[in-house]
């Protein structure tokens, strides 16, 4: 049966009074990050076990009827992968998710190798998302039929997915680390302030010299304003390893761009002159002017320090293995960087280490600072 697409308020009102009796609630929503500018929700479908509805929130100029059922904690919101999500659904209405549980996550706590929704779907029920519509342009009106199935697909069938891996985790003792994960993943906002230096979004700039960094700065800001003219993503005018390898060479002149990695005859017509002037600012940047990567200053780890980390990253890898998890999921590097140099000798000295979770101090506790009184 083909599901309802709510454009209007009046179907908006009813369909958020039909979700307010639900106890449980599956949730997705598509967005059109690969083909505008400026990233938007497109679509938000919900699941419900009698039905499934898709919501256009390009037909809205508001909302905020959706807010109370997302943020009611008495209802159940099923997601998987839910941190961008999470993020996209504050960032363009300003909705909280609460009594959140993640499927990814559940998947990631019960060992499973890929967690990735195709992945598990087909797994467990026998079925294959066409993968067309992975990167389709969902801005796009009215909706194609596949797109429709593909989208409703998302949901229909994460409540019955729901429903075993909680019982699975109920069996192995682990939902109440799902919850606490859960919880913590409905608190995630978008991550970058206006005005921030966008190279912090680059990956690598974390390893380059300080005039490399101007260049690469003023490339991006060159690359954000085509982009934005033309209501692309920024990749679309300049791609990551067309931008490395151009803070490596710095090209002066016109010849310097031929044979530069995604650089086009076609694309050095285009945007040449504005990427040579681009380099030039960067190299033109006074000494004093220079950007530095902000890094934490952490304090040089002693010998007894290196020692307790040791013996942490060897426990890890021990109980990951007992417990059939991925050993990142158990303990990250950070949080066991944290025990080796707050060093606690009891159980209650764990709490002072912030991102220890509670699930990890109730199962590892004891054995942790034990751990750490050895010499």
């Amino acid at each position: 049966m083909q599901p309802e697409i709510v454009a209007s308020v009046e179907a908006l009102s009813r369909l958020v009074k039909r979700l307010g009796r639900e106890p449980l609630l599956a949730c997705d929503l598509e967005a059109d990050s690969l083909h505008h500018y400026q990233e938007r929700v497109c679509l938000i479908q919900i699941s419900t076990p009698a039905e499934s509805t898709l919501i256009d929130p390009l037909a809205f100029s508001d909302l905020s009827p959706l807010a109370p059922i997302m943020a009611d904690p008495a209802i159940r919101k099923v997601f998987h992968g839910a941190d961008y999500d999470i993020r996209s659904l504050y960032r363009d209405f300003g909705i909280e998710v609460h009594n959140l549980f993640d499927t990814m996550v559940a998947c990631q706590l019960l060992g499973e190798r890929e967690t990735g929704l195709a992945a598990v779907l087909k797994k467990r029920f026998g079925v294959e998302l066409d993968k067309r519509y992975q990167k389709a342009d969902w801005s796009k009106r009215p909706l194609a039929e596949g797109m429709i199935e593909y989208a409703v697909k998302d949901t229909s069938l994460l409540i019955e997915l729901y429903r075993q891996l909680e019982k699975e985790l109920r069996e192995k003792g682990r939902l109440s680390w799902l919850e606490e994960e859960s919880e913590l993943l409905s608190r995630v906002r978008p991550g970058f302030r206006d005005g921030e230096p966008l190279f912090l979004r680059f990956k690598g700039a974390a390893r380059m010299e300080p005039r490399t960094l101007a260049v690469l700065e003023e490339l991006l800001h060159f690359r954000d304003e085509k982009a934005r003219l033309r209501d692309v993503p920024p990749f679309k005018i300049l791609g990551s390893d067309t931008l490395r390898e151009l803070v490596e060479k710095q090209p002066r002149k016109a010849g310097d761009l031929s044979g530069i990695t995604g650089l086009s005859p076609k694309l050095i017509e285009r945007y040449g002159r504005g990427i040579l002037d681009a380099v030039a600012r960067g190299v033109a940047l006074s000494p004093d002017q220079l950007p530095q990567y902000p890094r934490l200053q952490r304090p040089k780890r002693d010998r007894q320090q290196e020692e307790r980390l040791k013996r942490l990253k060897q426990w890890r890898e021990t109980r990951a293995g007992e417990l059939g998890i991925d050993a990142g999921i158990l303990a990250n590097n950070t949080l066991l960087e944290a025990l080796s140099e707050a060093a606690p000798a009891s159980e209650d000295g764990l709490k002072a280490v912030p991102i220890m979770k509670q699930w990890q101090r109730q199962l590892f506790g004891a054995e942790l600072t034990e751990l750490m009184k050895r010499t």
